[in-house]
């Protein structure tokens, strides 16, 4: 939650009940911490919808320290997300404030693409985003191929 305050001032950063409440619904998180230390220097989070054979994957989260940014870590957490989403042969959403340009090639270095534009999505800032998507590892792999 630390991170988050810092990361997202401007907005309304997620509380401990907003982090409890995704883990309670079966989401998929992760954190990265430096070798063998219990401080968090970077989280993410995946909330997987559907049935088998029709999963949907939503990237709820992700934030590093910024002393720890520029180092891999959001790559790592991103990586390991679409790992589990690639398991499920789900697509993958997120929603990304439009100024936020390292996040943007971030994603668009892992094969999202905008779909979409929500305005004043952000809340209270009333910055706007943009949905991008990315899809299914079988998809994928059939236009790469």
């Amino acid at each position: 939650m630390e991170i988050e305050k810092i990361l997202f001032p401007g907005d309304s950063p997620w509380t401990a009940y907003a982090f409890h409440a995704e883990l309670d619904a079966g989401g998929y998180y992760l954190v990265a911490r430096p070798d063998e230390s219990d401080e968090v220097i970077g989280y993410a989070g995946l909330a997987v919808v559907g049935r088998r054979g029709d999963y949907e994957a939503s990237i709820h989260t992700i934030g590093v320290d910024p002393g720890n940014q520029r180092k891999g870590i959001g790559t790592t957490l991103l990586k390991a997300l679409l790992d589990r989403a690639d398991e499920l042969a789900a697509p993958v959403f997120l929603e990304v404030r439009t100024d936020n340009d390292a996040a943007i090639t971030l994603y668009e270095r892992h094969g999202f693409e905008r779909v979409g534009l929500r305005k004043r999505y952000y809340q209270p800032s009333g910055a706007d985003a943009y949905t991008m998507a990315r899809p299914r590892a079988q998809v994928r792999d059939e236009v790469a191929g």
